[in-house]
């Protein structure tokens, strides 16, 4: 049978995810130290943990409302507003199976044939492949490390055309740890209102900041009637195998994406549902815990990478690095493929997310100090290896 004939064009070409590659390659050597995967190694705090378990042992074992618990969507109004300020009511709010899905269902919801989605890259890999998929066309902007790596709003203007209806952005970011400031945001929004575009702003590393808090573009004036405020539980509660996520804005756009869920998922985990009241509510404390040993580990790693020869900017949000790697001589894959297949260290090229992202490496510090110290020294010894055969 000829399989090319049956599958879609459109998902026959979608861009497998760099990530995975590299962690599917990790899986067969059990030696291997990876910093690849954003997984932080923190046990899920107790309490929420607790509250999962107190949820089954009560038979909460039924199916949800499509949108989430009530008692969820109350309490996530509660923290969008105290944490944030976003003034979210609870019909604007819709419970998904991860950040991800809520990624997915907005784009669905909104792009259509041939409209244009303005991307700032280097970022998460999944906005490129759902785009397409929609029939949607990604129009790509590259930030600058001269920059911070913080997109600017001319060069958002720039990429603008009469198809534009989207603005992804996913700051803190992934890959780099960038974190847009207070007129980065009002110079965006104020392109944004000028052309009538609704922002998908992805910010499920908000509470992983480490110089200042959080501002979320929703928060501006104007704003949250054009943004679609992504964001769950998996990085900053450690709780990525519970698969729970949220989206927040306008009720209109917010209704059409339940409709899709609807259809292909139903609801998000019941017991992890009930977890989600508790962490919201109840984990601050544990959260700043976790966020106070991902600075050390940050720290750790810029001053180490920098030491060795890897220019590496500092990131002030999320749990990655992103060394440049090009003063070795190779490509970011060739460089990440060198070092997996002689030192067992693995780590994901800056290509994997976006073409801007040559020359760079991604290195997640979601590790513990011990096991970053390893990689560090194997990194190291790896370099000096590099260097005595180029001057051999």
């Amino acid at each position: 049978m000829d399989y090319d004939k049956l599958l879609t064009k459109r998902a026959r070409e979608m861009r497998p995810s760099g990530i995975r590659k590299f962690f599917d390659l990790v899986a067969e050597m059990p030696e291997c130290i990876s910093l690849g995967v954003g997984e932080p190694d923190f046990q899920t705090p107790w309490d929420i943990r607790d509250a999962a378990i107190h949820s089954l042992e009560r038979g909460r074992t039924k199916y949800t409302a499509n949108a989430g618990l009530k008692g969820l969507r109350e309490e996530i109004c509660r923290y969008m507003h105290r944490k944030y300020n976003i003034p979210a009511q609870v019909n604007e709010v819709f419970v998904t199976v991860g950040g991800s899905e809520a990624i997915d269902l907005a784009i669905r919801a909104l792009v259509e044939e041939g409209d244009e989605v303005i991307i700032c890259e280097p970022c998460y890999v999944s906005y490129e492949p759902i785009t397409t998929l929609t029939g949607g066309v990604p129009v790509h902007i590259a930030a600058r490390e001269e920059n911070d790596f913080r997109v600017q709003a001319d060069e958002i203007e720039a990429a603008i055309t009469p198809r534009t209806k989207m603005l992804v952005l996913a700051y803190p970011n992934n890959p780099t740890g960038a974190v847009l400031r207070h007129e980065d945001l009002e110079a965006i929004a104020e392109v944004v209102k000028r052309h009538d575009l609704i922002v998908l702003s992805d910010e499920i590393y908000a509470e992983l900041v480490y110089n200042g808090r959080h501002e979320s573009i929703a928060s501006l004036p104007g704003m949250y009637e054009r943004t679609i405020t992504i964001n769950g539980f998996s990085k900053a509660f450690s709780m990525t195998g519970w698969r729970l996520g949220y989206a927040v804005g306008p009720k209109p756009i917010i209704d059409i994406m339940i409709k899709i869920h609807q259809s292909c998922i139903m609801a998000a985990p019941t017991t992890s549902q009930y977890a989600g009241i508790v962490a919201l509510r109840d984990c601050d404390d544990d959260v700043e815990h976790m966020r106070r040993e991902y600075d050390i580990r940050r720290k750790f790693c810029v001053r180490k990478l920098n030491e060795m020869g890897l220019h590496t900017f500092e990131p002030f949000g999320a749990f990655y690095v992103f060394p440049d790697i090009s003063s070795s001589g190779m490509s970011s894959d060739e460089f990440c493929e060198k070092l997996l297949e002689r030192k067992h260290v693995a780590i994901v090229p800056g290509t994997a997310f976006g073409a801007c992202g040559e020359g760079f490496a991604r290195i997640s510090y979601a590790y513990s100090i011990d096991h970053l110290r390893e990689a560090m020294k194997r990194i190291e010894e790896f370099l000096k290896e590099l260097k005595e055969e180029q001057n051999s």
